[in-house]
């Protein structure tokens, strides 16, 4: 018979969310091994995992890898920044980046088993987030940029261009994580988006007492000006106000911006 306490089928049943009795018998199977117990568990499907499924994780890591004409990023999404910035944290997100560097997006799924260990040992609701993974045309240039806080990546970028220079790649790049576009284009933006707008703003410029007649001019002016915030082609060049993302790029075309922002 295997040798354990009552302290440590209490402990496993605090870092699994088991029951008294699945977490005895997970100690029993595995002559008290903790660490083998809590694998048990996960592999029976005897966790609190679903429970933390609903708790909300906006906090986390991201991971850039690239190499030649591939770039790729990996959001790992926690419940609180402590998690998010411990190394078996940061390390994880690394892994899974490079990764998909190497086998496309799909490689995540092969990690599952590294999550759901986490998800284990933080008791947090771990999981993948937002994952892209970009392979250039030839001749383009693709450059990246990872914002990183405390650590930890908090805000990444990847930009593919034709026709344009790896350092108008990356100046970009750092453009877009300052900024953080929602759409590269307005031909990106939905018309629900746009109608979701546009009743906010009617809804704002009508209390401030703006006569009833002149809201549609006043309504299109605003949301123009939410266009130029809102839409990456449109937007200031932060580096210099007086030439917009479009005009930065002169003949150059973006062929494929993507980002991802913690808590974005």
């Amino acid at each position: 018979m295997a040798e354990f306490s009552a302290k440590d089928v209490k402990a496993l049943r605090d870092a699994t969310g088991a029951g008294m009795m699945d977490a005895k018998r997970a100690l029993e199977e595995n002559n008290g091994d903790m660490d083998a117990a809590g694998k048990w568990l996960r592999e029976q499907g005897i966790t609190k995992s679903a429970a933390r499924a609903d708790r909300e994780n906006s906090q986390g890591a991201i991971a850039v890898a690239s190499e030649g004409s591939n770039a790729a990023f990996v959001e790992l999404k926690s419940e609180t920044d402590f998690t998010a910035k411990s190394t078996a944290f940061t390390e994880l997100v690394q892994k899974l980046a490079d990764a998909v560097l190497a086998d496309g997006e799909g490689a995540v799924d092969s990690f599952k088993n590294d999550v759901d260990d986490l998800k284990l040992t933080t008791k947090e609701n771990i999981e993948v987030g937002k994952v892209a993974r970009v392979e250039a045309a030839a001749g383009d240039a693709l450059d990246t940029y990872l914002h990183r806080q405390d650590g930890r990546g908090v805000n990444a970028v990847i930009i593919e261009l034709n026709g344009g220079s790896l350092e108008l790649a990356h100046d970009i790049a750092v453009h877009a994580a300052f900024t953080k576009p929602k759409y590269l284009s307005r031909d990106e933006v939905s018309e629900e988006a746009i109608a979701a707008e546009r009743e906010v703003l009617e809804a704002t410029t009508r209390n401030e007492g703006k006569p009833e007649a002149a809201l549609p001019k006043i309504v299109d002016g605003k949301l123009d000006g939410w266009f130029r915030e809102s839409v990456l082609l449109e937007q200031k060049f932060v580096r210099d106000e007086k030439q917009t993302i479009k005009q930065l790029l002169g003949d150059a075309t973006i062929v494929r911006f993507a980002q991802v922002i913690i808590g974005g």
